[in-house]
């Protein structure tokens, strides 16, 4: 019953993301196309997950919010009255994530809990990661998108997968930053999943503006 009742839930996730994502490609008055050749992702990718038929990817997300001209916490946001943002002042913005609060999104590979979802038009993209690949070979191809990125290990280990260095091995309190547009992936490689804090920095709206 718990097994249905999750699947449920996905499901439900999966479609309101998809609807989410379709009213703001239409508020913003633009094509599966447009959207498709702004995030770099074939308009198909987009047709997918507009009909709940796909669930992205962090590098996926990151690539859509880049397409839809917002950031992540505008397209994660599940609040079904919230448009577009508009700009916040950068002036004394503060945000607090309850730990008890942190939505997860389920990406197979990994699962993401995006931070300080409260604030719009951010520097950098926040997120709490649990690492469930246990194989490279989990990944249709290495993670690439815009920006640089640093992971700080929280818990576990974790090996980095690169497309130009060798497998680098990381424990707790041991943190990479790379430039995200290199190839990249993240397994786990103690018997617990791992977890870890994973910023970007550069890779959505604001590296657009720049």
């Amino acid at each position: 019953m718990s097994e249905r009742t999750g699947d449920k839930d996905t499901a439900k996730a999966l479609s309101a993301f998809g609807q989410r994502v379709r009213a703001l490609r239409q508020g913003k008055g633009l094509t599966l196309q447009q959207v498709a050749t702004r995030a770099g992702m074939a308009s198909s990718t987009i047709s997918k997950i507009e009909n709940s038929n796909l669930s992205p990817t962090f590098d996926g997300l990151l690539k859509l919010a880049r397409g839809l001209e917002v950031d992540l916490s505008t397209l994660l946001d599940t609040d079904e009255g919230t448009t577009v943002a508009s700009p916040s002042p950068s002036v004394g913005r503060l945000d607090v994530t309850r730990a008890a609060t942190r939505t997860g999104h389920d990406a197979k590979t990994y699962i993401y809990e995006p931070l300080a979802m409260g604030l719009k038009q951010k520097l950098i993209d926040a997120t709490f990661v649990v690492v469930k690949a246990r194989d490279v070979t989990a990944f249709d191809q290495l993670v690439s998108h815009p920006g640089e990125e640093l992971i700080y290990v929280l818990s576990g280990e974790v090996e980095l997968h690169t497309a130009l260095y060798a497998p680098i091995r990381l424990g707790p309190g041991d943190s990479v930053y790379y430039d995200a547009g290199m190839g990249h992936a993240l397994i786990s490689v103690s018997e617990d999943d791992a977890t870890l804090l994973n910023i970007v920095a550069g890779g959505g709206l604001m590296a657009q503006e720049g």
